[in-house]
């Protein structure tokens, strides 16, 4: 790989480390307790090893620990999606995928030795109490926030609480140098999946998903309500560096696009029993057409998605091989609070296709890191490098080919743009600039809308000059592609800053190859007929 000392985007690696463990696609089975040491000969074998451990072994062992332990290495054994979940994991978790959690309601980071808000959430909690981007939260109740090496772990359990329960804070605002104090309430504090929708033209519309959690459907059909409104005929659903979630979610987000009796998904355990998921008559987009984006980082209910809708000739799949999650998993909690999810069956996308790629090398990583390999074997730079198995070949309804085993191969294809490849000191660097800038500049952007800021910022680039000093960094070395979408990347900070995560993406999706082809394929009168 040429530039092996660069990374891709922040958000590219985000996804990609949570791809692997907890967003796997679950079944919504009925919650069951396991009780490990019941009456089987296996189970009273451990049970009898560990009381010989905690009472006669030589030194104090923690138990629970080596309890852990061996479930872990039990799960080893078995597909990479298999894992043990702690307690304080699964709540985290959880959180996560309930969309939702409890707290005042902002994104915050330590700055110096200050924890320093950096956006209020619209409408929750620390929004309605006053509280502003910028300020310093010194004391949470008794708790001091600052001056000390403080993780965002400890930071989350002074702030986080029950519902209605409140927090008294005692809070630095710069602007007016002066302490202020505040008790908030504490309240239910979303966690989007939905990312961004907006028109991207006249009839073809843009909505993005991060994750397929508990709320993502109801955020996903607002979306989709909001630009048929609009006008919009034809819909990009962007699926890209989405790990996945839950399957009943994806399966209701698919029901909008295909008409009653339309197989979805099937899956099959290993008894052979086969659950089938049908599409109702409640579609909202059924004669729209979907463009997919996909890529290597789209996984689990991504490619159900993905391939519900090409197998039923409904979507056409932009982008590059998906991940290759064809396996479901089921929670099973373990009475204590931690849990397991264990893969309980297969899917199937509607032709009969199985999209699991190979997991015996599990253990060495490869699975779920295998970027570099596929750019290397070149399938990340052309369509004709991605290996097929012509044994594992279906046909649509309509006469497209298409190919199980190892993910879902995008019907267009689209290269790798490695023009948005950085230097690693530009994402150790690009966000605390953001910030600094901000602190020190807070009302310079105010009044601004979005479309005045898309055309007027930084037109004389003394802040994309103001990066450079930062870091120290003349960029003589770099390409002009490579600076002009630095420039780009630094101005969707400044969007998201200065108004939310779907300014982000309007603008970081101005230069985005995958959009560019979409729209040339509106143009060119898709879908086409087979």
């Amino acid at each position: 790989m040429n530039r092996k000392t660069k990374i891709f985007l922040p958000l590219i690696i985000a996804a990609s480390i949570a791809l692997g463990i907890f967003l796997g696609t679950s079944l919504n089975y009925q919650k069951k307790t396991i009780t490990f040491f019941g009456g089987t000969p296996q189970e009273r074998k451990i049970k009898r090893l560990i009381d010989y451990i905690q009472y006669e072994y030589v030194d104090e062992v923690n138990t629970d620990s080596l309890l852990d332990g061996t479930i872990k290495n039990m799960l080893d054994k078995l597909d990479p999606h298999s894992v043990y979940i702690s307690a304080r994991e699964l709540e985290q978790v959880s959180e996560s995928m309930n969309g939702k959690f409890v707290g005042i309601g902002i994104q915050f980071r330590m700055y110096r030795d200050s924890l320093t808000v950096i956006k209020v959430l619209e409408d929750g909690p620390s929004k309605k109490a006053g509280i502003k981007a910028g300020d310093r939260i010194l004391m949470a109740d008794n708790d001091t926030l600052y001056g000390r090496d403080i993780t965002s772990n400890y930071v989350m359990k002074a702030l986080k609480g029950k519902p209605d329960t409140s927090v008294d804070l005692t809070v630095y605002r710069k602007s007016e140098d002066r302490t202020i104090p505040f008790t908030i309430q504490r309240g239910e504090v979303p966690i989007n999946s939905v990312d961004a929708h907006y028109m991207l033209t006249d009839d073809l519309g843009y909505i993005k998903i991060n994750k397929f959690a508990a709320t993502t459907f109801d955020e996903f059909k607002e979306s989709l309500d909001d630009l048929i409104d609009q006008g919009m005929k034809k819909l990009v659903l962007d699926l890209r560096h989405n790990p996945g979630g839950y399957m009943q979610v994806a399966t209701q987000i698919i029901d909008e696009f295909l008409e009653d009796g339309k197989l979805i998904v099937f899956t099959k355990n290993k008894r052979e029993r086969i659950d089938e998921i049908y599409a109702t008559d409640k579609g909202d987009f059924e004669e729209g057409h979907v463009f997919v984006l996909i890529n290597g980082a789209s996984a689990s209910a991504s490619e159900i998605v993905a391939g519900a809708l090409q197998d039923n000739d409904k979507g056409t799949i932009v982008g590059r091989r998906s991940f290759g999650k064809g396996l479901v998993q089921q929670e099973m909690q373990l009475g204590d609070g931690s849990a397991v999810r264990l893969t309980v069956s297969r899917y199937y996308t509607p032709t009969g296709r199985s999209i699991q790629k190979p997991y015996e090398n599990k253990m060495d990583n490869e699975y779920f890191n295998d970027f570099e390999r596929r750019f290397d074997d070149g399938e990340l730079t052309s369509a004709d490098s991605i290996k097929v198995n012509d044994t594992l070949k279906y046909t649509t309804p309509k006469g497209k080919i298409v190919y199980g085993g190892g993910g879902i191969i995008p019907d267009v294809f689209v290269a790798i743009d490695t023009t948005m490849f950085f230097d690693n000191i530009h994402y150790r660097k690009l966000n605390e600039f953001v910030f600094d800038y901000f602190d020190n500049h807070l009302d310079e952007f105010k009044g601004w809308s979005l479309n005045r800021f898309e055309e007027e910022f930084d037109q004389d680039g003394s802040i994309y000059e103001g990066y450079m000093n930062f870091i120290d960094y003349d960029g003589s070395e770099m390409e002009d592609a490579e600076r002009d979408n630095l420039k780009l990347y630094l101005k969707a900070l400044f969007a998201q800053q200065v108004y939310d995560v779907n300014a982000y993406f309007k603008v970081i999706n101005n230069r985005d190859t995958m959009l560019e082809r979409v729209i040339e394929l509106e143009k060119e009168g898709y879908p086409l007929e087979p």
